[in-house]
């Protein structure tokens, strides 16, 4: 009990009565470094510690098994051997497979049921579309099983979906799923999706089985539940007993995931749906300067769909937050790095150092610049630049028509886009190189001539290497930039990509965008493929002291000394194509995004936008983001970086930009107005 009352007097008054609070429903609304893991393990502890019932009478939900993990073994330590049991805790999807491997035979499967993961999903979907003639060049298994998600998490099974006749495209999917459904229960198989929703269904149908949870959960703790969906929701809403004892903990203004189905509503309409629910609200911020702490606040307190708070800071004032202008997107990442290298690196160890960006294409500029100046950096939830496949694929196209001998470049320039050609010819080929000391290219065009391959293969690889000698031609009369433009679109490979329906795809569309405008800062194709060489051959260790690059969804739940965030321009951020999808929606939304950026943030920040960007590869005129418009005053500190021609910039200008004013934010008329230019010269 000792070490229970340790706990609680370690808690301040917010935290400690949100603890203590443990019968009725409870929604703690836990600001950005305000400890709210502190406290649901605490208020664990707490409710067993006072018996109010046995650690397996509770249920914990969290997002992820990393965080489930952490926090029994925080729970198992504050209490000490008090009792052998512990808690239900786990994710939606490791408590559904408790639920299910117990229950399965009432839903028709047995309870040694495999779980898919999405490769095992691909080659089942591919599979139905060659049979049901589906095109997968246009449809692909990633886009079909995002729809077939989309409908679990809103509790559908095939039956239950309901599509306008004239929408060719969902019945089509809707029939793979119909398939996809029969088979898998066929293989006694069940998908992610899956598992919450036959819970789901277990629990509606079931309602024995239902009571039996209802009455054994007494306490339902759920982290995280600004991130929870529509069936997510519901799977709580079935479990929670008649005393209605759930506490939710999260935070509505760092709900970022709408993309993977999140429904902030839930958080917003908690206390609506659960009448007697008590509030409580963790402003008390452990990890952020002041500075830090009002400009993010303030920029927040322009959405209208949120809870409302206002974070208090336990740390000093710190230092202003830096907004800084530069030129091009080049003397960004240069500027960028001239912080780092002058004073930043000097005051803080390099891992503590991140750079957070609205879209992942952005990193290319940065690593660019690390590179030369020989800053060590890493990819947080992503690949490197010139490691990401669809970027190795093309150059591989421009390594071929560089230079004939090198092999690994042909190999994978045969199989993207798919030409027919598998193991057992490439074997051949190979064999036949070794044995008559030529290389692949030589190979191929001998074996031709000796009518060494079936038709098909005869004439997709003839058509192949007409291409390539093609492009060699091309390349000695026009720039290698635009010699890939030609290879993109003559090798199929642009189609490939443009035809698939697929978020993937149009990321990697906006890699090649990128790859495309970096090409033109070199002479020549020669030169450019020597940088890329040099740039990939890289130590890239994880360990060791260096930079953390990831986009701003990938940093939720992280922390740094310092923090920049390049590219706060419109179009860039707030995304132009999400404002154009979901507008109002949207709009909040990436404002949290920017909420959620600036206060991982300890103690330094530095936010940029430029004057240029390249899109596409054309250069634009850029303006700032409408958030920049909506950061406080007092609490920035503006600066012009590295801009060679002045008279690009007029620091008294107005800007006339069209908006739909539904895209339009409360800080709109501070932003005609100009108040935010006002620059330090």
């Amino acid at each position: 009990m000792d070490v229970i009352k340790n706990l609680l007097d370690n808690l301040n008054s917010e935290q400690k009565q949100a603890v203590e609070s443990t019968e009725g429903p409870n929604l703690i609304v836990a600001g950005a470094g305000s400890g709210k893991t502190r406290v649901l393990t605490t208020k664990l502890a707490y409710i067993i510690s006072q018996k109010k019932a046995w650690p397996n009478q509770l249920l914990c939900v969290t997002f992820t098994n990393k965080a489930a993990r952490e926090m029994q073994n925080r729970v198992i330590s504050y209490l000490k051997g008090m009792s052998k049991s512990v808690p239900w805790l786990g994710t939606f999807h490791s408590i559904s497979v408790k639920f299910l491997r117990r229950h399965a035979g009432v839903l028709g499967f047995k309870s040694n049921f495999t779980i898919l993961d999405t490769d095992d999903q691909k080659k089942i979907i591919r599979k139905i579309a060659e049979s049901e003639n589906v095109d997968l060049k246009k449809i692909s298994p990633q886009f079909v099983l995002a729809f077939i998600d989309k409908w679990k998490n809103r509790g559908l099974l095939p039956e239950d979906v309901e599509i306008k006749k004239t929408n060719i495209l969902e019945k089509t999917i809707l029939k793979i799923y119909e398939i996809y459904q029969k088979k898998i229960k066929d293989l006694n198989a069940l998908d992610f999706g899956d598992l919450i929703l036959y819970s789901v269904k277990l629990f509606e149908k079931h309602k024995d089985v239902r009571e039996i949870y209802r009455k054994n959960f007494k306490y339902i703790l759920v982290d995280e539940f600004q991130d929870t969906n529509f069936i997510q929701n519901k799977w709580l809403n079935l479990l929670v007993n008649d005393n209605q004892n759930i506490c939710c903990v999260g935070d509505d203004d760092q709900s970022i995931y709408s993309w993977r189905g999140a429904e902030i509503q839930n958080f917003l309409n908690f206390d609506k749906i659960y009448k007697n629910c008590k509030v409580f609200k963790l402003e008390q911020n452990y990890r952020s300067t002041k500075n830090i702490l009002d400009t993010a606040s303030i920029l927040i307190a322009n959405n209208e769909n949120r809870v409302g708070k206002v974070l208090k800071s336990t740390n000093d004032i710190g230092e202003l937050v830096k907004l800084n202008c530069y030129g091009n997107g080049k003397e960004e990442a240069a500027g960028i790095s001239d912080l780092i290298e002058g004073k930043i690196k000097d005051k803080y160890n390099l891992n503590n150092i991140a750079i957070l960006v609205r879209a992942i294409y952005q990193t290319r500029e940065l690593e660019e610049r690390f590179l030369k100046v020989g800053i060590g950096y890493r990819i947080l939830g992503g690949v490197r630049f010139y490691e990401r496949a669809e970027i190795k694929d093309v150059i591989s196209y421009l390594r071929i028509v560089n230079q004939k001998f090198d092999d690994l470049a042909l190999e994978r320039v045969i199989g993207v886009p798919k030409r027919g050609v598998g193991n057992s010819t490439l074997k051949q080929i190979f064999e036949f190189s070794s044995k008559n000391k030529v290389c692949l290219e030589d190979s191929i065009i001998k074996m031709i001539e000796l009518n060494q391959f079936k038709p098909k293969i005869k004439n997709s690889l003839q058509s192949l290497m007409k291409m390539i000698f093609k492009w060699r031609v091309d390349s000695k009369k026009m720039k290698h930039f635009d010699l890939l433009k030609i290879i993109i679109d003559e090798s199929g490979y642009s189609s490939i990509l443009k035809n698939k329906k697929d978020l993937e795809n149009e990321n990697r569309l906006e890699n090649i965008k990128e790859l495309l405008r970096g090409m033109q800062e070199y002479d020549d194709l020669q030169s450019f493929l020597e940088h890329v060489s040099l740039a990939t051959s890289i130590d890239q260790d994880w360990d060791g002291k260096k930079i953390n690059l990831m986009t701003m969804h990938a940093a939720k739940g992280l922390e740094f000394e310092a923090v920049f965030l390049p590219g706060w321009e419109e179009g860039l951020f707030p995304h132009q194509k999400s404002l154009e999808e979901k507008g109002d929606f949207a709009l909040e939304e990436e404002r949290r995004l920017a909420y959620v950026a600036i206060t991982r943030a300890k103690k330094e920040v530095f936010l940029s936008f430029v004057l240029k960007r390249a899109y596409h590869g054309d250069w634009m005129d850029s303006i700032p983001s409408r958030f920049v418009a909506e950061l406080p005053d007092n609490n920035i500190e503006k600066n012009e970086k590295n801009l060679k021609d002045k008279d690009e910039f007029e620091f008294n200008q107005d800007f006339e930009i069209e908006f739909d004013d539904e895209y339009r934010s409360p800080g709109w008329e501070r932003f005609k107005k100009n108040k935010m230019l006002k620059w330090k010269k």
